[in-house]
């Protein structure tokens, strides 16, 4: 006997969704994937051995770290210029908070975009010298001098009540933690890596969020393109006439929209939360437009990530505010036949 598959919200009827919206809850549930264990490197991706390479550099010029003079130190970072993020990460300070530290008791201003430029710098070309300019050598002297302070100093300890952010086995009593984990066969520079890229991969993750949510955006235009349906893909922030807030995609264009396109991608069910009601938005702006004679658009929500899944009374709004018109990755192929775009199809 075939199982007869449960129906998807948008192969419903409206009313059907209104008399019954849990089970099609149920059903989008059940297509929801999550990607969250495989990232992409992007740009700036630092493997490995080339972050332990610069750590062993920084090791060797500084003799174990017995010593961390600052010149010796600077040399080390002009020449394998990962040294400084390997500094910066012992410390456990993002490059604007490192920067912060470093024009705090000095004459010499190290902004914070200055910090994040010569990060990512570093972090695209990790193998390539640096050869800052003179102001830029100032800068990156400061920040080098502020590490050496910071990390050859026991911390001063704050009230019971606050929590020091050098209160780590490495550095809660200066040098003396460093050197212990780098002479006593502790693997202090895979620590380092992982501490480098956060939370477990936190770091990293944040630094490629948008290649994340590209994810889902290439998977529409390819879907799209295979029908050689018109849109207009809006940029980030960029302002559309009629909208307060650009969807993702209009379809066919921005002169008379008929469909439009949000995709949302989140591991969070907080964020999947705000992203529902910037689709209940578009809805109620759809609706509004009907009501002062103007033709309304349908409004389609592309969805992916775990966040997605978590409150079921999120799932039903997004349902309710679309008509339905719901897709995750899963079931992508399903876009255009199943809304309005079959209407603009022309393969």
């Amino acid at each position: 006997m075939r199982i007869r598959r449960p129906k998807y919200p948008f192969e419903a009827t409206f009313a059907e969704l209104q008399a019954d919206p849990d089970s099609f809850v149920s059903v989008m549930f059940s297509t929801l994937e999550s990607e969250f264990l495989v990232l992409p490197k992007g740009a700036g991706f630092v493997d490995y051995p080339v972050f332990e390479h610069a750590y062993e550099a920084l090791k060797k010029a500084t003799d174990g770290f017995e010593g961390m003079q600052a010149e010796v130190v600077l040399e080390t970072v002009l020449s394998a210029p990962l040294a400084l993020v390997v500094l910066r990460t012992m410390l456990g300070f993002t490059p604007p908070e490192f920067a912060y530290l470093a024009s705090q008791h000095s004459d010499v201003v190290v902004s914070q975009g200055f910090a994040r430029s010569l990060d990512r710098k570093i972090r695209i070309a990790p193998l390539e010298r640096i050869r800052p300019t003179a102001e830029g050598t100032r800068r990156l002297k400061q920040l080098v001098i502020t590490a050496c302070r910071l990390l050859t100093k026991p911390i001063q300890q704050p009230n019971r009540d606050k929590l020091h952010r050098l209160d780590k086995a490495d550095t809660r009593n200066g040098i003396e933690g460093v050197r212990s984990l780098a002479q006593l066969g502790a693997p202090y520079a895979m620590l380092l890596y992982e501490r480098f890229l956060g939370r477990p991969f936190a770091g990293h993750r944040d630094s490629v969020s948008e290649l994340v949510g590209n994810v889902l955006e290439s998977a529409i235009e390819d879907t799209l393109a295979k029908g050689r349906i018109s849109y207009r893909k809006t940029r980030r922030a960029e302002k559309i006439r009629g909208f307060d807030q650009a969807p993702d995609f209009i379809i066919p264009s921005e002169f008379n929209p008929q469909i439009v396109i949000e995709a949302k991608l989140t591991e969070d069910d907080g964020t999947a939360r705000d992203k529902v009601t910037r689709v209940q938005h578009l809805a109620q702006l759809s609706e509004r437009n009907k009501r002062k004679d103007r033709r309304g658009f349908e409004v389609i929500a592309c969805i992916g990530g775990r966040g997605f899944g978590v409150r079921r009374e999120d799932m039903r709004k997004l349902l309710l505010a679309t008509r339905g018109k719901v897709f995750t990755t899963k079931i992508l192929d399903r876009l255009v036949g199943c809304t309005r775009l079959r209407e603009f199809a022309t393969r």
